[in-house]
């Protein structure tokens, strides 16, 4: 009797191949989603050109306004590897990502390469949001934010402008806390040999994930991943010199001439 039952019966591996198989197609019929890319915030970083061209020492030219370094999530990268960069999803929005959102260091033709390292590194793990769900999404609403904060007219409403006299860290965190509401944080890259101020280099304003809304970068108490540290203290890899800015005096540096 047994034996007829153990004849009769399919092998447990079979038994459950086609509950397996469903799983796997349904895996595989959204994105590929790699490894664990929980985050709570997205981070609009913007980054000023001439202090960009300061430290690397290579740009062919140089802007007198912030332009968009990324959108980042706050706790992941490459979230999808699969979701390749393609530059045509984005073509309606060229003309304005050549102004507001250039690479600066790199003299390419078209540039779209920046553009790749951000959607692959920050733009796969963003798209995990409804409203960034798509590369044309993540950039148009990137350069909306991007709008919307209008960085460079706030500072001038407070008279800070590029200058060779120096500014106190708390004229730029003062002026930006007022009109967003919000604190933000600001890098500055490293005196260098024989300088004694740091200049500044970029800003952050922070958003919530679920409806885009300004919000601090770190609330009390708020513990940061090690990656999230690392990112806060040198920023991306085209800012390694660039730290969370010290209390005191800040150099905002006027536009260098372009460089041949």
């Amino acid at each position: 009797m047994a034996q007829a039952v153990a004849r009769g019966a399919l092998p447990v591996w079979l038994s459950v191949l086609p509950w397996g198989l469903t799983l796997w197609c349904l895996c595989g019929a959204g994105p590929l989603w790699s490894g664990n890319h929980e985050w709570k915030k997205l981070i609009l970083t913007q980054h000023w050109p001439p202090t960009v061209c300061k430290e690397v020492n290579t740009c062919r030219d140089t802007l007198d306004y912030w332009t968009i370094h990324g959108l980042w999530p706050d706790r992941a990268e490459d979230c999808n590897q699969s979701w390749s960069f393609n530059l045509n999803e984005i073509k309606d929005l060229l003309g304005d990502m050549k102004v507001y959102w250039p690479d600066v260091i790199h003299p390419s033709s078209n540039r779209s390469q920046f553009w790749k390292h951000e959607w692959d590194k920050h733009g796969t793990c963003a798209a995990q949001v409804d409203a960034l769900n798509s590369e044309k999404k993540y950039f148009g609403k990137s350069l909306d934010l991007y709008k919307q904060l209008d960085l460079n007219s706030v500072l001038l409403k407070f008279g800070i402008k590029p200058s060779i006299n120096y500014y106190q860290l708390a004229d730029f965190k003062d002026a930006l806390t007022r009109i967003y509401g919000v604190v933000p944080k600001i890098q500055c890259l490293l005196p260098e040999q024989g300088e004694t101020v740091q200049t500044v280099g970029q800003i952050e304003l922070c958003f919530t994930k679920e409806d885009l809304h300004l919000r601090n970068c770190t609330e009390p108490g708020e513990p940061l991943s090690s990656k999230q540290e690392d990112w806060l203290a040198m920023g991306a890899a085209s800012t390694h010199g660039m730290m969370v800015c010290e209390d005191g005096p800040i150099f905002y540096p006027p536009p260098a001439k372009t460089l041949q």
